[in-house]
């Protein structure tokens, strides 16, 4: 049986939220900074795709650690984004609550696929 990982909950929650942060950081004229929190955002959704692809559950799960890694940047990125006025405290708490949310379930998908090595999502 063929995973397809637009099927996992935790890909399209990220999917959402790659168009959350980007839709925040419309207006941002600050391009690097800009570039960097899109870029990390599109690591998390894309880290999984790849992962979920990738042909053994080792190599899926170094991805998902990779797209956990990606949401802690993003975090880290949205206490910068509130203090240097890219968006306001309310918008960084609800972005740093679904990036927490996405980590959580990444580190749950990484001890299921941990837990049963012999079956395939």
């Amino acid at each position: 049986m063929e995973r397809n990982f637009e099927n996992l909950r935790v890909w399209q929650e990220a999917r959402i939220f790659v168009n959350d942060v980007y839709a925040m950081m419309q207006n941002c004229r600050d391009f690097g900074f800009r570039d960097q929190i899109q870029r990390a955002a599109v690591s998390i959704m894309n880290n999984i795709a790849e992962g979920n692809e990738s042909g053994s559950d080792a190599k899926y799960v170094n991805f998902l650690y990779i797209a956990k890694g990606s949401c802690s940047e993003v975090r880290s990125m949205l206490f910068l984004c509130e203090d240097l006025g890219f968006c306001t405290p309310e918008k960084h708490k609800e972005l740093y609550d679904k990036a927490q949310s996405i980590s959580s379930s990444l580190k749950k998908l990484i001890t299921y696929i941990e837990n049963n090595k012999h079956s395939r999502l």
